[in-house]
């Protein structure tokens, strides 16, 4: 039974789809079965794995809205045991059509509980904001990653985030834990990103991971091109950071089958 993953943080752009695709893709190289499942209305990680917006006929809103099975809406990337549930424009107005459901907050777990056999992990890529969809998320996951950028203002907001996590585990979901806080955007020639290190490790200690994510060209790249960096370009730091943090959480969770190691950049 796969392991459900949120990645959350309601501030913008401290590269959490980044990490959805770029974990993703490096947990499918070392041969496990992995759905990202796009739970933004903004569609990045579903056009950042190089498919066209236009021509998806159904997306995660039809099985959260029309009960749709998810094994009719997910798509298979190009990267082999990584599958993707897109997401479209029309997630926008899921959060008020689910507002009478009820059980509105595990409607997504009810939909990933379906298709929950068939993966080792399931990552959630979820919108900025800490609206129904992120509590449906945070509802449906075991654990959540806290990605946190290395710059002016990286703790602002996380209390906001922390304290929904509280309610969801109060009230919802009792077994969510955090699963770690994920360093990104890192540029050691800036004393900047140095202190924020520290800062964010003298706060939340063993709970950050070891990996850090290096501020990198092309990752930053990789998506325009509709690929995970390493597809892009197996040999960047980014695409290394990636695998190193997949190597991490296996550990973390014990799972010990990289069959493929040998085969993988270092």
């Amino acid at each position: 039974m796969g392991k459900i993953i949120s990645l959350a943080n309601q501030k913008g752009g401290v590269g959490k789809t980044t990490t959805a695709i770029n974990l993703a893709a490096s947990l499918a190289a070392l041969e496990y079965k992995v759905l990202l499942a796009d739970a933004d209305p903004q569609a990045n990680a579903t056009s950042g794995m190089g498919f066209d917006l236009r021509n998806i006929k159904s997306s995660i809103y039809d099985c959260l809205i029309e009960d749709k099975h998810p094994r009719d809406v997910i798509l298979n990337t190009e990267i082999e045991g990584l599958d993707l549930l897109p997401s479209t424009i029309d997630l926008v107005g899921a959060e008020i059509e689910m507002l009478n459901m009820p059980n509105r907050e595990q409607v997504l777990k009810h939909v990933l509980g379906k298709v929950r056999e068939d993966y080792d992990f399931m990552l959630i890529d979820c919108s900025p904001s800490l609206g129904l969809l992120t509590v449906n998320a945070l509802t449906a996951s075991d654990s959540v990653i806290i990605p946190v950028q290395c710059e002016y203002f990286a703790l602002e907001g996380l209390g906001k985030l922390l304290n929904t996590i509280k309610i969801v585990q109060k009230r919802l979901n009792p077994d969510l834990e955090i699963e770690g806080f994920l360093l990104t955007m890192y540029d050691s020639r800036l004393r900047l990103s140095n202190q924020v290190v520290d800062e964010v490790r003298k706060h939340f200690q063993q709970m950050v991971f070891d990996t850090v994510i290096q501020r990198n060209i092309k990752l930053s790249e990789a998506p325009s091109f509709g690929k995970p960096a390493l597809l892009y370009d197996a040999n960047s730091k980014g695409a290394v950071n990636y695998l190193n943090l997949a190597r991490e959480l296996l550990q973390k969770n014990e799972k010990t089958k990289i069959p493929n190691e040998d085969k993988i950049i270092k």
